[in-house]
């Protein structure tokens, strides 16, 4: 299962990447918004890790230009910073959960789960 992952810091992706990796998941990762959606992860991805500070755009663009363009898939935010605004804002664009760096891979991989259990029905139409 393709688990896509947008973050500018590649510490954090090769971090994100291998837990993803050790769990049984197929992580591909991004280091912009730009780049992700060049890619062909757009369509293939099961669920998006986005950081909520891209250098590009913010993540909450790159989850508003991926629900108007029609995507479903479920979105996990995470972020070093607490703008509970920016929480709100969130949700309306696919947001499942939102996490705080730093975080534990338990934490991450649940969030992943109960983010493709709750997108299984959409995938499927």
């Amino acid at each position: 299962m393709i688990i896509a992952i947008v973050d500018d810091d590649r510490t954090v992706l090769k971090a994100l990447a291998r837990a993803l990796s050790t769990s049984g998941y197929s992580p591909e990762t991004f280091a912009s918004a730009k780049e992700f959606l060049d890619s062909a992860a757009v369509s293939r991805a099961a669920c998006l890790v986005i950081d909520v500070d891209l250098g590009d755009m913010s993540g909450l663009e790159l989850a508003e230009r991926l629900a108007l363009a029609g995507s479903r898939v479920p979105v996990i935010f995470i972020t070093g910073s607490g703008d509970a605004g920016f929480q709100s804002e969130a949700l309306r664009f696919g947001c499942v959960a939102y996490l705080y760096k730093p975080f534990s891979s338990a934490l991450l991989i649940d969030a992943i789960e109960k983010a493709v259990e709750r997108g299984a029905p959409s995938s499927e139409s």
